[in-house]
């Protein structure tokens, strides 16, 4: 039989589409692939199209040997406990673990660019889970640093294109965003592999964009003008607390803009071209695609 092939965070945006790259840009039999959730319920679709479903959660060990039984390699998607910095260390460090007992062979890992000292608050869970591969007994590892989604913009735009303000603690500097579904795609070629050994890549987009660029684009598609406002830190996670989100979040979410004022996500790579062989999506080409979440337009 051949190596089975684990996606955990299967029922997540990332992991959906890594199931849809493995199974269909990179034509991998679908009994070859594993998805596994605290939600099992939630891939009813995926097993009913072979995918075997499994139930996994990094809180629970117990339940490791039955999810991780035959599994040769492993994409450990970073959990989505934001609020909670120090609980989602623990269940990645549980998870690496499991993985190293129940005989995993390779894990690949998402991790965030250059997290060593970074500003950004959620950046110790990543950087302790990539500690925690490398003092780990798996034979082999792959790191994937991926910059921030395009998708992130979501959050943040409707309400600027609303007031027309855009409000941030950047500082004016510029990010090399990437497509999700790109980073989707850099997974499922990692975890699909044959690579061995220990490896990292940063994964950024083509371009590094200020705000403003992308405000002048964006607004550009929505006929509508939008005026990024740099204001400092603490303004920034006010105004967000303001606006209802639980200062833990808030300071999460500033802190992504002191990262980036700081230029830790600025460098453009072409680690992503090197592992998948095809170019990212430049941003005005993901916008054309996506106008309808900044529209409203289906």
């Amino acid at each position: 039989m051949e190596s089975l092939l684990l996606v955990t965070g299967a029922s997540g945006q990332l992991g959906q589409a890594v199931l849809q790259h493995l199974t269909s840009t990179l034509d991998i039999p679908a009994n070859r692939i594993v998805a596994a959730s605290r939600q099992p319920e939630r891939l009813a679709s995926w097993a009913a199209k072979g995918v075997q479903v499994r139930e996994l959660d990094f809180e629970k060990p117990a339940s490791f040997a039955a999810a991780l039984s035959g599994i040769e390699r492993a994409l450990l998607i970073s959990t989505d406990t934001l609020d909670r910095p120090g609980q989602r260390l623990q269940q990645h460090q549980n998870a690496v673990t499991g993985f190293a007992t129940a005989g995993v062979q390779h894990v690949v890992y998402t991790s965030a660019p250059h997290p060593e000292g970074a500003p950004l608050l959620i950046a110790p869970d990543h950087l302790g889970t990539e500690e925690a591969l490398a003092a780990s007994e798996l034979p082999g590892w792959t790191v994937l640093r991926n910059h921030w989604y395009f998708e992130n913009l979501a959050m943040s735009i409707p309400a600027a294109i609303a007031s027309g303000q855009w409000y941030s603690a950047d500082e004016g500097q510029g990010s090399a965003d990437i497509a999700r579904d790109d980073l989707a795609l850099a997974a499922a070629v990692a975890l699909a592999g044959t690579e061995t050994g220990k490896k990292t890549w940063t994964l950024s987009g083509p371009e590094s964009l200020t705000k403003q660029q992308i405000a002048a684009a964006i607004a550009g598609v929505v006929n509508k003008p939008i005026t990024v406002v740099q204001v400092p830190l603490e303004s920034l996670v006010q105004g967000m607390m303001a606006a209802g989100l639980p200062e833990p979040l808030a300071r999460i979410f500033a802190s992504f803009d002191a990262n980036t004022a700081a230029g830790r996500v600025a460098a453009v790579t072409t680690d992503f071209k090197q592992l998948t062989g095809r170019e990212p999506q430049r941003f005005h080409h993901w916008l054309e695609n996506h106008r309808g979440l900044f529209t409203g337009e289906r």
